[in-house]
C-alpha cells in the first residue's frame, strides 16, 4: 500500500517505521510539504489535534486516496471536503519513532471511517475497536487517564520518595506488582493500604509527615480509594 505520512513528530516517524517494515511504500512529509503527494493510496495526518483541519485543509480532496488522521479527541468533521475520510488512534504511548513502532505491532486502534482504514490496523496485526462520535471524547479522557495520568501520579511517587531520602526507583518494584494485581482480579480486588482498611489516622499521619504541596493530590487518590472499597464492600454486603 502506497502511504505518505504528514508529521515528522513521534507519531509520524513511529507510523512511518512501523508501515514501512510491513511493506508500505512511505512517503514521509512536514505539514509544509503537502503539495509533495506521490500517489497515496492512503493519506496519515499525524500533526497536533487543533492543526488537523488546517492541514486538511491544504490537500486537494481526491477519489484516489483516503485522508485519516490518528488523533483520538477528534471525530472525522475536522477532515470535511475531503470525500473519503478515516481515523485510526493507537491505544499505545509513542515516546520515539523506534519505540513506537515496534508499539504500534500488535496494539488495539479505535478506527472510523474508509475500510482501508481496517486494512492499514490489520497490516500492522492490531486489534480494532470502533465507536460512536458521541463516545469519542469519554473514550480520549479515558486513555488520558490510562497513560498521561498515570505518569503524572508517578511523578506523584517520585516526589514522596525523594522527601523520605529515597528514589522513585525503590517503589517501582511495587507499583508494577498492584499493576499487575489490578490487571489479574480488577482494581476492586486489588486494593490495599489504608484506604482499604478505613484506618483515617494512618492517612492522617501521611498527610502530615508529607510536603504541603502534594497534600491535596494525596487526599484526592486517597478520597477514590475510598471510593473504591466501598464499592467492594457493597459487593460482598
Amino acid at each position: 500500500m502506497r502511504s505518505t505520512i504528514i508529521g515528522t513528530g513521534r507519531a509520524g516517524t513511529s507510523f512511518a517505521r512501523a508501515l514501512g517494515d510491513v511493506g508500505h511504500r512511505i512517503q514521509l512529509l512536514s505539514h509544509h510539504e503537502v503539495s509533495r503527494l506521490d500517489s497515496p493510496e492512503v493519506v496519515l495526518l499525524c500533526v497536533p489535534d487543533d492543526e488537523i483541519a488546517n492541514v486538511a485543509l491544504e490537500i486537494t480532496p481526491s477519489e484516489d486516496f483516503v485522508l485519516c488522521h490518528v488523533a483520538g479527541s477528534r471525530n472525522l468533521d475536522v477532515l470535511k471536503g475531503h470525500t473519503r475520510v478515516g481515523s485510526l488512534h493507537p491505544l499505545m504511548t509513542l515516546p520515539s519513532g523506534e519505540l513506537g513502532a515496534k508499539r504500534l505491532m500488535g496494539a488495539t486502534y479505535c478506527v472510523s471511517g474508509d475500510q482501508v482504514v481496517v486494512r492499514v490496523v490489520e497490516s500492522l496485526h492490531g486489534r480494532v475497536i470502533t465507536l460512536r462520535d458521541d463516545q469519542r471524547t469519554l473514550y480520549h479522557a479515558t486513555a488520558t487517564a490510562a497513560s498521561n495520568h498515570l505518569v503524572a501520579f508517578m511523578g506523584h511517587v517520585q516526589r514522596l520518595a525523594e522527601s523520605a531520602g529515597l528514589a522513585l526507583e525503590d517503589f517501582l518494584a511495587l507499583s508494577r506488582q498492584a499493576l499487575e494485581d489490578a490487571f489479574e482480579v480488577g482494581p476492586e480486588q486489588a486494593l490495599t493500604g489504608p484506604a482499604s482498611r478505613g484506618d483515617l489516622a494512618t492517612i492522617d499521619a501521611h498527610l502530615a509527615a508529607m510536603p504541603e504541596e502534594e497534600r491535596s493530590l494525596y487526599v484526592a487518590l486517597a478520597n477514590a480509594a475510598f471510593e473504591l472499597a466501598e464499592r467492594r464492600s457493597s459487593k460482598i454486603a
